[in-house]
Order: structure tokens, then sequence, then C-alpha cells
């Protein structure tokens, strides 16, 4: 007893320690401090930047669609996909605070509203039929992207005609609703969502070879397509072959509904999906090669596509290969040897991003027999688009995947790149010429070019991954399992945003010796760990508000940062201070502003009204940070000069998510007007007195 009260004693004291910013190796951020490594403090607080209004990088103001009250891609993109949202949506949700994780969810349910069932059409359009509109999905499939009322069956770039049925894709929305299910454990919601997804299992299930556990399948149904062009026949089509990444994602897919089931009670789908989590599981090492890594896909007749040193589909496979490590589908040995393939071979990364492949692809529909990935037209060119391009959506679960095996330098250089283009307000996706993107096809012409500013979806994976990797958040269905991975140049790291179980919040902070548990306490109380890197928080026993603090040890392997932070701007107190007091709003603003200060005031003593309170404050704010903004000196910019046109597309692109925000309000408060219940109808009623 002796021991744990001076032990809890050096936590208490080292973490007060933490706290005193005179320290000359301390910081003290907006949403995290500690001491150790500023620099990687400063990229952490600034990564939950994205997530809140703020006026230095881009925030999820700007992807959101008033008409629709869900997020959207962005950069004129007007729907929402899945496998670019993919990233952001698993990372982002441990942390995901209201209004966010609400419209997160909306956001998703454009798919499961739409979801297949052998009879609809997916109408995508202006209601003239075409080929798109006219796809008539199996019971259970997802898609490409969707819109209210609208789907897209397949994958609906290239050779629509040639697709087969998006199964990856699919996979990945089981992840994803899995996760936010997990996260919120809401039981209503549990019992609605439940049976659409276990119809979209059954309709991954229904392209399983019973013969290998396998999953054939045809071209362009991978996530990130249409890079799989399947087998070529003889004839010159192209058939179905055994691809790597439907087996990865719906494997991860597993695991969850696994848990789901557990958390529903249902005995006899536990039973039934534990089987094919198994059998699945026990299939992997047939879609590997002798080195210990994943290839993209197998031939029906054995050959193997994606293996280095290979004459014909010599190929390194970024994506699967990611996702197998950062998902957990595979054990540490195997991740160790995944991430050894990549670390050899510099090709895959050589702006720090990971590539989709490296090198070309010769195994497309489109370029089949291109050995060296050259010659091809328009976006197939190797390094711009989905063969061989950089993907924000991808490169998230890459950082998950080096935070799970402590590769901490690869995570500064990727977060680091990524931070000087969100600074320049160029989240492009992809980033073309594999990632060094010194001109892109979308983002620098074309019809979704939006005044220089590019803000997508995709690139908001990179910052969430890299708060959701420093615990590495393990939803099940009774625990919330954490692994300490906090950077090793960081010795000690404090979390001023809560992640969250159900509707209990959760405070951690770490002293950071290495990776294993030394000491673990929730609110002062010592907790029993069942593995020496693992800390287990029991739904039942945890407070509803909880202070977690931690003490690793065992020594990090020394590391060197070979890149600089980009500090300006900063969301710091002291760059902000140089905005003149007496700027103002842009007169677009400012009769909206008014109404929603109001709308704050009315809406204090209103009980139950989280997701209206939350929304309105966040609207505040991205009005306040448009007037910031406007006065503030963003500096030179970094990869894209920041010249007086683009500072003032970027200054219009604040207004016009600030008007967003508002405008999202009102048609929320006009629908409560026709169709809520009391509670809305009188908040609505509030609203337009505030509006008088």
């Amino acid at each position: 007893m002796k021991k744990l009260i001076l032990i809890l004693f050096v936590v208490t004291s080292l973490l007060s320690h933490g706290q005193d910013n005179r320290e000359p190796d301390s910081y003290r951020g907006k949403y995290c401090s500690g001491t150790g490594d500023a620099n990687f403090l400063r990229l952490i607080d600034e990564s939950f930047a994205f997530f809140h209004p703020n006026p230095v990088v881009p925030n999820l103001t700007m992807l959101y669609n008033a008409d629709w009250d869900t997020f959207t891609e962005g950069a004129g993109w007007g729907a929402w996909w899945i496998q670019n949202s993919y990233g952001f949506s698993y990372a982002a949700t441990p942390f995901l605070q209201e209004p966010w994780a609400s419209i997160l969810q909306r956001s998703w349910d454009l798919f499961w509203d739409n979801q297949g069932d052998g009879i609809r059409k997916g109408l995508w359009g202006d209601g003239t039929p075409n080929q798109l509109s006219e796809l008539v999905a199996p019971d259970g499939g997802l898609g490409d992207t969707a819109a209210p009322g609208k789907i897209i069956y397949k994958q609906g770039d290239g050779n629509v005609k040639m697709h087969d049925w998006f199964y990856e894709a699919t996979a990945a929305a089981l992840v994803m609703q899995s996760e936010i299910l997990l996260v919120n454990r809401d039981k209503m919601a549990l019992s609605h969502y439940l049976p659409k997804m276990e119809r979209a299992c059954n309709f991954i299930e229904r392209a399983r070879d019973p013969k290998n556990n396998l999953f054939l399948v045809g071209p362009a149904c991978n996530l990130l397509a249409p890079s799989y062009g399947g087998v070529k026949q003889a004839d010159g089509t192209f058939g179905k072959g055994y691809l790597t990444g439907v087996s990865i994602t719906y494997l991860a897919a597993l695991d969850r509904m696994v848990e789901l089931y557990k958390l529903a009670g249902d005995q006899q789908k536990l039973k039934e999906f534990e089987h094919r989590q198994k059998i699945i599981r026990e299939s992997l090492p047939q879609l590997m090669t002798t080195a210990g890594y994943f290839v993209k896909s197998v031939e029906p007749n054995g050959i193997k596509h994606g293996v280095l040193g290979q004459k014909q589909f010599g190929y390194l496979e970024g994506v699967a290969n990611a996702d197998a490590v950062a998902l957990r589908v595979v054990d540490n040995h195997t991740a160790q040897n995944i991430y050894k393939q990549i670390e050899v071979f510099p090709a895959i990364r050589p702006f720090d991003f990971l590539l989709t492949n490296a090198p070309g692809l010769d195994d497309t529909y489109g370029g089949w027999g291109n050995t060296s990935g050259k010659g091809l037209e328009g976006f197939w060119t190797f390094g711009d688009w989905v063969n061989g391009g950089a993907w924000g959506t991808v490169e998230g679960r890459a950082i998950l995947m080096y935070y799970r095996l402590g590769k901490f330098e690869d995570i500064r250089r990727s977060a680091i790149r990524a931070m000087k283009w969100a600074k320049d307000f160029r989240m492009d996706a992809p980033w073309s010429q594999q990632g060094e993107n010194t001109h892109n096809p979308w983002s620098d012409s074309g019809k979704f070019r939006v005044g220089g500013v590019a803000v997508m979806v995709d690139n908001f994976a990179i910052p969430a991954a890299t708060i959701r990797g420093l615990y590495d958040c393990d939803y099940r269905s009774d625990r919330l399992i954490l692994r300490p991975r906090i950077p090793a140049s960081i010795t000690q790291y404090n979390q001023n945003e809560p992640i969250f179980f159900g509707k209990k919040k959760i405070y951690i902070s770490c002293l950071n010796g290495g990776p294993k548990v030394k000491l673990a306490t929730v609110n002062g109380k010592g907790i029993n760990t069942i593995s020496p890197e693992e800390i287990t928080l029991l739904f039942v026993d945890l407070p509803e508000v909880s202070k977690i603090e931690i003490i690793t040890e065992g020594g990090w392997p020394k590391e060197s940062p070979t890149m600089a932070y980009p500090e300006i701007p900063s969301i710091l107190p002291e760059v902000d201070s140089n905005v003149p007091a007496n700027s103002d709003l842009p007169e677009s603003l400012k009769t909206p502003f008014s109404v929603l200060l109001r709308m704050k005031s009315l809406l204090s003593n209103e009980k139950d009204a989280e997701f209206d309170q939350a929304f309105v404050t966040e609207a505040i704010k991205s009005c306040e940070d448009s007037r910031v903004r406007s006065a503030m000196d963003p500096g030179p910019g970094y990869f894209r000069p920041l010249t007086p046109e683009r500072i003032e597309g970027i200054n219009k692109f604040y207004e016009q998510a600030a008007l967003s925000m508002y405008n999202g309000f009102a048609k929320r408060m006009a629908n409560y007007t026709e169709n809520g219940n009391d509670q809305q109808k009188r908040m609505a009623a509030m609203f337009y007195e505030a509006q008088k």
C-alpha cells in the first residue's frame, strides 16, 4: 500500500510539473500539453484543431452541407464517398464531439438509407436515366458514393459496365458503422443498424469461394477503385480473382460485428459470425508472399499480383498492407513483416506519404501488361490517381500502422507534410505526382477548383489518426482497451480533450517511458492490466468522467527529427494576439452572428438539447473565426504560396463556412416547426424570437 501511495505521489508531482509552462521543454496548447518534444506536442494540438472551428487550419465546418445536414466530400464534390471518408471517420470516432458525431452518422446514413435490395435503382443524376442511375444492386450492397435518395452501386469512374459490385466499400462501411456503435453503445441505434449490417455481410458472403474461403470478385470492387482489374482472360475480357482487400476489410468488420452481437446479447448470430471470422482469418496466408506481406490479389490459377521482384505483377500493394496492420487484422509478427517490407522499399513513400502501390500497376484493365506504369493516359498515369497516388484517407491508416509499431518518425514526417498542405489550404485528394503534387489535375484546374482552395474530407484522416493512434483505442462489447503509444520524444503528455465510451468521458495523461504499462489509475484508483502493453477499462466500472493517469516504461528506440514544424500560422495565443481588436465581421455574418448569440442564451437552460446547443456554439465560433482569419497574417505559405488572391479565397471560404452553419441551423429549426416534438417546436419558437 505504501508503495502504491508513493507511486501515485510521483505521478501527481510529475503531471503537475508537466503543466509548468516555464520549463524550456514544455508545451501548453489549447487541446493538449506536456513536456519533451514541443514540436510533436504542437503537431498533436493543432491536429485537434481540425475538429473544431478555428482560424488557422481547415476544419469540419468547411465540409458541412446545410441542405442535407451532413458532411460532403468537399472542394465542390457534392456527395459522400466511402473510400474517401473512411480514414477520417474511423480515426475520429473516439473523440468526435457534438454536433459532429451526429452529423457523421447522418453522413453514413446516406448509404444505409439507400442500401441495395435487389429492386431499387441508384437514381444517380438529374432524373434523366443513365448507366449509374439504372444500377440495381443485390440485397445488402452499398456502393461508391451517395446523396439523399441517390447512390452509385458500383465504382462510378472508368468502364462501369465492366465493374463488379462494390464489395470492399461495403465492408469498409461495416467497419465504420461498427465503430460508431461500439463507441456510443446506443441500444436503439444498435437495433436499427444491425439488421442492415447483417444484410451487408451476407452480400459480401455470397462472393466467398467455399473451396478456400477467399472472395472471388471482378474489376473495380477494391476500396480505392478502379485500380483492381480482375484477371485478363484469353478472349480479352476481364474475369474474377481473389482480392486481398475484401478479405482484410471484411475481416476487420467481422471482428467488430462479433463484439456488436455480444453487446446485443444475440448468441445465435454471435456463433455464426465467429465462424465466419475464424475461417476468413485462417484463409489469409493464401494471400501473402513468402516475405510475409500481402499481395494485391491472386488469380484462380494461383498467380499472385503484387510480389516485388516478379517480372509480371511485381509491385508492392500499399493500401491492403497498411489496413491489415492499422485495423489489427494481423498479429504483431505479421505486422512487423509488413512494415519491414515498406521500410526497405523507399519507392512506396517517395514524398513521406504511402502510395497505393509502387512501381506502376501492370494489371489494370486499362493498362494490362504495362509493367513500367509509364505511358498510361490521363489520370491513369502512375502517381496521379489510384495507380501510385497518395491519398489522405490511406495515409491516416498508415499513421495508425506506424503508431502500432512505435515508428514515430514516420508519423512526424507524414503528419507535418500534411500540415503544411493544410496550412496552405490545399488538402487535395489525391496528391498527385506520387505525393509531390507539383500540379494537381483536380484542384489546379477543372470544375472542382474553388478559388485555389481545396478542403477535402480525405485529408482529415491524418490529423484524426495522429490523435487516435496515441492510445490505439480498441472498443469491445464490454471494455475499452488502451495501448499507450506516446511518441518517444514526448516525456509527459496531458490530453485536454476527452475520448468517449458511451456517454462517459475519459481524460488521459501519460508519463512516457516506453511501450510497457508500469502503472495506471482511474480517478486515483489502480487498474489491473491484462498484458504489459494494454490498459483495460471495463464499461461498468468507469465513472461518468474518468481521469486516467498512466506511467509507462521499457524505453523507446531513439529517433532523430528530420522535419521542421510549420509553426506559422499557429493556434497559440501569442499569434492570435496579433489580430486587431477592432477587426469586424463580414457584413454577411453580422445578423447571423447576433441571432446565434441570442439563441445560445435562450437554449442555455434547455435540457436534453446537447446537439442543438453544441451546434449553435460551433456556429458562433465559426463566425468569430471568419473575423479573426481575415485580420491575421497567415505567413507566406509552404508548398503553394499564399498570394493576395489565395488569401482572399481562404477568407471567403471561412465566411461561406460560417454562413453554411447558420443556414443549416435555420433549416433545422424550420424542420422542427413542421415535424418536431414539443421540445423541438419550443426551440424553433425560440429561434424565431431570436431573429426579431
